[in-house]
């Protein structure tokens, strides 16, 4: 699904505070979206300052401010992020049984994310038994445009990533074999070269290997 190389890995810094990623949430209006007062965001925020792990992301609940609404609001020199076309029911990927940590709050704490760089090439349905025995559970989808959002350089030509932690399950039960993922657009087919540059919310097979995209993950949620 791109032309994209695999490359160095590229060290990425610490995201900022809480109270920090809190203000930037607000400036994009996602307490809004979330229907939640900007106090009551800030308030979470100064809560979780000197107890949070360093490098945490703040997050709302994806029941709250599902990928649709959040996509729009990623920025890539001065491009806007999208959903692909074929992806209209991206508000219907939930979190895997795997996800068992995931709060039942409106706004929580992701321990430190990881691009997972080192498992570029590899399949989702690989991906997930190995990141499990690491201790490790995907991040969902939401979770990984929160991240950009906060840190737009967590997403890289060559080095993208998957967000395996959702999935849309079918009326029988079995998983649709798309796993959304975070990159960048060539501006090619129905993208449209406008989109060239710009941050993509897009899918892969299950059972496909991609040389440029990783899996997010994380230690845990609180």
């Amino acid at each position: 699904m791109s032309d994209n190389a695999h490359a160095t890995t590229t060290a990425l810094p610490l995201l900022p505070s809480p109270t920090v990623q809190a203000e930037r949430l607000v400036e994009l209006g996602v307490h809004e979206i979330a229907g939640l007062d900007a106090a009551a965001l800030r308030d979470f925020a100064g809560s979780a300052e000197g107890t949070a792990g360093e490098g945490a992301l703040l997050a709302v609940h994806p029941d709250r401010a599902p990928a649709s609404a959040l996509a729009p609001l990623l920025r890539r020199d001065d491009r806007a992020g999208f959903v692909v076309v074929d992806m209209t029911d991206v508000d219907l990927f939930t979190p895997v049984d795997t996800v068992t940590d995931l709060p039942d709050a409106p706004l929580y704490l992701v321990d430190r994310p990881d691009r997972g760089d080192e498992m570029a090439n590899w399949s989702p349905d690989e991906a997930l038994p190995a990141l499990t025995e690491r201790g490790r559970t995907p991040l969902l989808l939401t979770e990984g445009i929160h991240w950009v959002l906060q840190q737009p350089a967590a997403l890289e030509h060559n080095h993208c990533f998957m967000t395996i932690g959702s999935r849309l399950r079918k009326p029988n039960g079995s998983l649709d074999a798309r796993t959304p993922a975070v990159w960048i657009s060539n501006g090619t087919g129905r993208d449209g070269r406008e989109r060239r540059g710009a941050p993509k919310v897009g899918w892969c097979w299950a059972g496909n290997r991609h040389t440029w995209l990783g899996f997010g993950s994380t230690g845990g949620r609180d």
